[in-house]
């Protein structure tokens, strides 16, 4: 998908669609307006009949409109004029891309981002719009022998209006978050079978390649000297090999700019273990890699937008299967930090892997940490799909994120992380147990990663509601890369 920024009257872009809005009570935005006194009242000819009303959600397309260069002219309905916000606006681009997107329309021209949205500028609107109508385009059909005819709508420019430059920043943004959405959907809708540890690793130095991050891969052996007891426990049951992939991004001298670390839970696929999982649904199982494909997205964008930050991703991969050699229920496993798990559930394994990457953390003497990973049900009972959650041993940090979120409208939602929930993971055999109970289960598997992230600001975003969707549309959503791409945006000031 090809994004570009033009301005000038939308009556005289030459395109294959002009796509102009329309307020409920049939009111014209400024750009329909122009359409409407070039093609003298056409526009209004149409709302008039009845065809068009300006409801949220709807379009209208018209073919040879007089005196207007483009073939095609889309009225997308915005809804009530008092009520447009940020949420209405994304809804107004999806709409129309998706309007477009199996017609003939190769290119539009999109005067959408003229819509004021309070609060926000004209950065804020084109890397919304980029994104919105990326998402919205997205397919995966990789592993299909047949594919869908490919989506003819291949280009989209936006309007412009005001003074030049304006919106430069935020598309070039919008494009990047977009790409690395991409990325993190495309692995994510990968069947275990082919993206296995080894896979995402491959990938990583591809990435790394092509976007001029260092890569290292730990093996087995490399692990095992480090002392990582908790990661290659969950790493026994299988044939797959484990791997900790490690990629540095530095656009930005390391003297002065201690980098921000990103860890990524790279369990491609989870049965359970011994503590093996119901049959329905498994299939999704293969989703449990998201976090690990969120921190490859966030690094390309990252890279792709030369942001002057440093930034690690660390990604402890592994598979969890059961069998003859696979980690048991009541085993108790030496962590890289020294302290003992009792492993009392072996489905609780994302944070056995994560444990040991956080204290490997330790070693790039980060600004902060934040790990991501697809955790627990429990998130999604408390939070549902649309918000992921969030913990922190900072507050400045959490802040951070979750404004980083809601302006990514890729939001999240703090929950406590208070010493009071440590007693649930009390061990009469190890330093701690792996499991909690029922009660707080996305809280106390928090509170399990805390204790391995005391020496520096870390946060956790527990992903599990919001990084894929179930149903006919199942699939990857690429979350949480806006929210993270927009952070470290944040930490960053201005690209270089």
């Amino acid at each position: 998908m090809e994004f570009s920024i033009k301005a000038g009257a939308p009556e005289r872009i030459a395109s294959d669609c002009v796509a102009v809005g329309v307020f409920e009570k049939r009111k014209l935005t400024p750009a329909a307006e122009s359409l409407n006194r070039a093609a003298r009242g056409k526009l209004h000819d149409v709302l008039k009949r009845g065809d068009m009303d300006g409801r949220a959600g709807t379009t209208h397309l018209l073919s040879s409109v007089p005196r207007v260069a483009t073939e095609r002219v889309l009225l997308v309905g915005l809804g009530r004029e008092n009520e447009f916000g940020a949420k209405q606006y994304r809804n107004a681009v999806r709409t129309a891309v998706n309007a477009l997107a199996d017609t003939g329309v190769r290119d539009v021209h999109l005067c959408l981002p003229e819509q004021h949205v309070e609060g926000k500028d004209m950065d804020w609107m084109l890397r919304h719009a980029a994104v919105t109508a990326a998402d919205a385009l997205y397919q995966f059909e990789e592993m299909k022998s047949k594919k869908s005819p490919a989506r003819r709508l291949r280009a989209v420019t936006f309007a412009r209006p005001g003074r030049a430059a304006a919106g430069d920043r935020g598309l070039v943004e919008g494009r990047a978050i977009a790409a690395g959405m991409a990325l993190a959907r495309d692995l994510g809708n990968l069947p275990a079978n082919i993206c296995t540890p080894t896979y995402l690793a491959e990938q990583a130095i591809k990435l790394g390649k092509s976007w001029k991050l260092a890569v290292r891969v730990l093996e087995r052996r490399d692990m095992e000297r480090l002392g990582m007891g908790s990661l290659l426990s969950v790493a026994r049951g299988s044939r797959q090999p484990p791997k900790l992939i490690v990629l540095q991004y530095n656009g930005a001298p390391k003297r002065d700019n201690k980098p921000v670390v990103l860890v990524g839970k790279g369990v491609t696929f989870d049965t359970g273990g011994i503590s093996l999982k119901p049959a329905g649904d498994m299939d999704e199982m293969k989703y449990d890699m998201c976090g690990a494909a969120s921190v490859l997205g966030t690094l390309r964008a990252v890279a792709e937008m030369k942001l002057a930050c440093n930034v690690v991703g660390l990604i402890p991969a592994t598979e969890n299967m059961p069998g003859g050699a696979a980690t048991r229920p009541g085993d108790v496993v030496t962590s890289m930090s020294g302290r003992t798990v009792e492993i009392l559930n072996t489905d609780a394994e994302g944070r056995l892997i994560l444990c040991d990457a956080l204290t490997y953390a330790e070693r790039f003497k980060p600004q902060a940490v934040v790990d991501i990973a697809t955790l627990t049900g429990a998130c999604v009972i408390a939070l549902g799909h649309v918000a992921s959650g969030l913990f922190s041993n900072q507050d400045k940090l959490a802040e951070e994120l979750l404004d980083a979120g809601a302006d990514a409208w890729d939001r999240a939602w703090r929950l406590p992380l208070w010493d009071d929930y440590q007693e649930q993971l009390k061990s009469p055999f190890a330093d701690v147990a792996n499991i909690g109970g029922r009660p707080a289960g996305s809280v106390t598997a928090a509170c399990f990663l805390a204790r391995f992230a005391e020496s520096y600001s870390w946060a956790h975003l527990d992903i599990a509601g919001t990084a894929w969707t179930s149903g006919k549309n199942k699939g990857a959503t690429g979350r949480p890369v806006p929210l993270l791409s927009t952070f470290l945006i944040g930490r960053s000031g201005k690209p270089r």
